[in-house]
């Protein structure tokens, strides 16, 4: 998921009062962790994944897309790269311990009170909309308390809740986001291991080393999927994992190579150049200039104040799936796109808030604490 260490704030949510020094580059300026937008972004692009679903949850299709992705593929890939910078600084500048606490930290409980939610609210209403009364709702297949056990440790092996929702155009599943978070996990868990080298923190190579590997696994998933029977977690993993690691790859040379608009408007060059020139693999291969140029528009682009101290993406990340499902069990979905969308925006960012303000940063201040 998708939303990594605080981004140029404390756990409260108030500026740092620690200083920052500014390293010296050989080109452009470093990422000012107390003056970007990188929680700004981070919404849009939870916001974009919320438009693209709508396509689904209304029947309309996939949406918008390009080069085999559509536009929430895309914006997912945009969360990985961001992940990827941010959270391989977090585990080069904390022991390993402290590292995973914060990572289950800022990941896990979010995510269990969703699964919360979703069985104990959502579920429910649907069923009796469903049935008109709530009997054998805890009989059904999938239980309420079995889709919460059965996804705890964020691998999504149940999407539907008590055979609900049912009678929408994408029946069967209430939340199509969180299957990104296991893997996003994953990922924490190999810089992780990658980590504990010291070689891979004093030098680029090894990260952009492993970056390429990861390229090359995904150029090849054809030929590997007959040795791997075709998991599918193997190829979701194999898609999803250069994103991250291509902005592993910024953040390792970022001691030396600084963020300017010359190296963006090359950046996004030479991404245009791999996205079409590579079919199959270009949108990974072009992952680090992907982040690169991510990371500098978080430099320019305004952020409001109370974004910028305040990360309610992941919140929104998390709750709008199940919210835009509730809202089609109600019939919403005979709106159209554009209405739909901009309903469950609205809807969907009340549970955002309150889970950044109730959930998320209250046990990251708490992690903070004890380690």
């Amino acid at each position: 998921m998708l939303n990594p260490e605080m981004n140029g704030t404390t756990l409260t949510g108030k500026p740092s009062q620690r200083p920052y020094v500014m390293p010296v580059l050989r080109f452009g300026k470093a990422l000012d962790p107390r003056n970007n937008s990188l929680n700004f972004i981070r919404l849009i692009l939870a916001l974009m994944v919320l438009f693209a679903h709508s396509f689904h949850i209304v029947g309309a299709g996939n949406g918008p897309g390009f080069r085999g992705e559509n536009l929430g593929g895309w914006a997912v890939a945009g969360f990985f790269g961001i992940s990827g910078y941010l959270i391989t600084g977090s585990r080069f500048n904390n022991r390993l311990g402290t590292y995973l606490i914060h990572r289950v930290a800022r990941i896990i409980p979010a995510f269990l009170v969703c699964l919360v939610v979703m069985a104990a609210v959502f579920a429910p209403i649907a069923y009796f909309l469903q049935h008109a009364s709530l009997h054998g709702f805890f009989q059904t297949p999938t239980t309420p308390l079995n889709s919460i056990f059965a996804n705890m440790f964020l691998k999504i092996n149940s999407y539907d809740i008590a055979g609900t929702p049912a009678g929408v155009p994408y029946p069967g599943a209430w939340n199509g986001s969180l299957w990104t978070l296991y893997f996003e996990f994953l990922c924490y868990l190999l810089v992780a291991v990658l980590g504990t080298f010291a070689f891979v923190k004093k030098s680029p190579w090894p990260m952009l080393a492993a970056f390429l590997l990861s390229v090359a696994v995904w150029a090849n998933i054809d030929r590997l999927n007959p040795y791997m029977q075709g998991n599918l977690d193997f190829n979701l993993l194999a898609r999803l994992a250069p994103f991250f690691l291509g902005g592993a790859v910024v953040k390792v040379l970022s001691k030396r190579v600084g963020l300017s608009w010359q190296g963006a408007a090359v950046a996004l060059v030479i991404s245009a150049a791999m996205v079409f020139g590579f079919d199959g693999f270009g949108n990974q291969l072009a992952a680090p200039f992907l982040a690169y140029t991510i990371l500098w528009v978080s430099t320019w682009l305004p952020s409001p104040k109370i974004v910028m101290n305040n990360d309610v993406s992941y919140g929104a990340y998390i709750y709008a799936f199940p919210v835009q499902q509730l809202l089609a069990v109600f019939g919403a979905y005979h709106w159209g796109v554009w209405w739909f969308t901009l309903a469950a925006l609205v809807a969907t960012m009340p549970l955002a808030i309150a889970s950044w303000l109730a959930v998320e940063q209250p046990v990251m201040r708490l992690a903070r604490r004890r380690v």
